[in-house]
This record gives C-alpha cells, structure tokens and sequence, in this order.
C-alpha cells in the first residue's frame, strides 16, 4: 500500500496513520490552523474519499485501456517476479470490488451506471475544490497544510500519468488553478534538475558511487598484495609423477621395486 513513510525501523501506510506518527513527533502543518479551518480540512479529505477515490481507482486499475497499456506494466516493473504476474491483476480485482462494494447500491445496478455516476461525482468534487482554491496559492493561504497534501496525492496522478482514455484528466485541465496548484508543488517540494534527478537522489547516488570505488579500490590492493606474497614466497620444482614397473615374465615385482622415481 502507498504512501509509505519509514523511520528508522518503523514502516507506517496510509495517510492518516502517517500524520498522526508525525504529529507524535512535533510535525504538524496545521499548527496555524483555527477550529474552523481544522473542520474544513476533515470535511474535504472526507469528500476526496467518498467522491474523487472511486474515480481515480476506476481511472488506473478498472479502465481497461488505461490498466494493460500503463498500470500493469508500471506497478509490474516495481515487483519482484513471480508477484509481477499476479499482484497488478489482484489490486485490479480489489480495486473494482471496492468501486461496487461502496457504490454498486440501489438504484446503480449496472457496472456502466456505477461507472457514469462515480465519474459525475468526481468532476462534481474538482469543481468543489477549484472553487475552494479560487486564486490563493493554498488551500489556507500561503503555506501548505494536510489538506493540501491530500488534494495533491489525488490531483497529481490524474495530472501527469498520460492514460490512453483521459475522461477524468480532461475535465481537470480545464480547471487551470488546480493544475497550476499542482506544478507549483511539484516545482516547490519536488524539484529535479537537468539530468532528471532531484537533488537529494543525486547526492545519494554520488555517495553510493564514490563507496563502490573505494571498496573496488581496495579489492585492487588486495589482490596485488597477494600476487606480491605469491611471487615472494619459495618455489619448489614440481614433482615426476611415479609410474609402475612390470617384472619379467609379466609378474608384478615386490611393492619395494613396483615404484621407479
């Protein structure tokens, strides 16, 4: 399950249980935040759930198009073999049972009909949520907060990944402060440079190279320090082999005379 955050030798999924360990560790985004606005960040990540989640679920594992030409081979390139071949298909199942499970009721009968309404309700919530934004930076000014987190864990891939059947990321680019919402916190928090990388990846794949040197380094001198001691150390001529010798009349001779040097 992503998000996954790991400290140490703890390994934390979901996003909820992610903020409540940062914030048992002094870490809060919404320190600033009055009672008022604390609600409303409960009420819109209730509202993504319910409205956008079904949506997003449907856009990457039940589209058909979008799954076989994206999703499978995406998550199938992260997976060890043999999982590769059964874990996308298994998400794909559970993803669709969850679709049906919260949203397949009365008067939605239909896996079209289900499909219809979860697309209206998620186009019905990126309205919501532009209208929210209007033209501030953030969802609560000028620093970002846990709602906007959510909104851009939502938001990002419906933004960026280039699906065969884009219904969902259609309606999202014609909302230009939620895609601009988007680029700035990928251009503020994650940033790459020229050759793709963001900086922090970059300084740590330095550091693994320069390691790997070192280490091929002194497997060098290692090796020529044993060559050295091989080439000091006292040679001895090598040994004849000993063969056997036949006495006359095609009798063997006694074991003292049956060796020859």
């Amino acid at each position: 399950d992503v998000p996954v955050l790991i400290s140490e030798d703890i390994v934390i999924s979901q996003p909820a249980k992610i903020l409540n360990f940062l914030r048992k560790q002094k870490y809060n985004a919404d320190y600033e935040l009055s009672a008022k606005q604390g609600a409303d960040t409960l009420a819109y990540i209730a509202l993504l759930e319910e409205k956008l989640l079904p949506a997003l679920l449907h856009t990457f594992w039940v589209e058909a198009e979008n799954y076989c030409s994206v999703t499978k081979p995406w998550f199938a390139s992260r997976i060890p073999f043999p999982l590769s071949l059964y874990l996308p298909g298994k998400m794909s199942r559970e993803a669709l049972n969850r679709i049906l499970l919260t949203r397949g009721g009365p008067p939605l009968y239909s896996l079209t009909e289900v499909e219809a309404q979860i697309y209206r309700d998620a186009k019905e919530c990126l309205n919501l949520l532009s209208k929210r934004l209007g033209t501030s930076q953030f969802f609560f000014g000028d620093t970002p907060t846990t709602l906007d987190a959510f909104v851009f864990g939502f938001l990002a891939p419906i933004y960026k990944v280039c699906f065969p059947r884009v219904q969902l990321q259609e309606h999202l680019k014609q909302l230009p402060n939620l895609c601009r919402f988007c680029d700035d916190v990928l251009t503020c928090y994650f940033r790459l440079t020229v050759s793709g990388h963001s900086p922090a990846g970059q300084d740590t794949a330095d550091a693994n190279l320069q390691k790997l040197t070192q280490l091929v380094n002194k497997e060098s001198n290692l090796i020529e320090k044993m060559d050295d001691n091989l080439r000091k150390s006292p040679q001895h001529p090598p040994r004849k082999l000993t063969t056997l010798k036949l006495a006359a009349g095609g009798e063997e001779s006694s074991p003292l005379n049956r060796l020859s040097p």
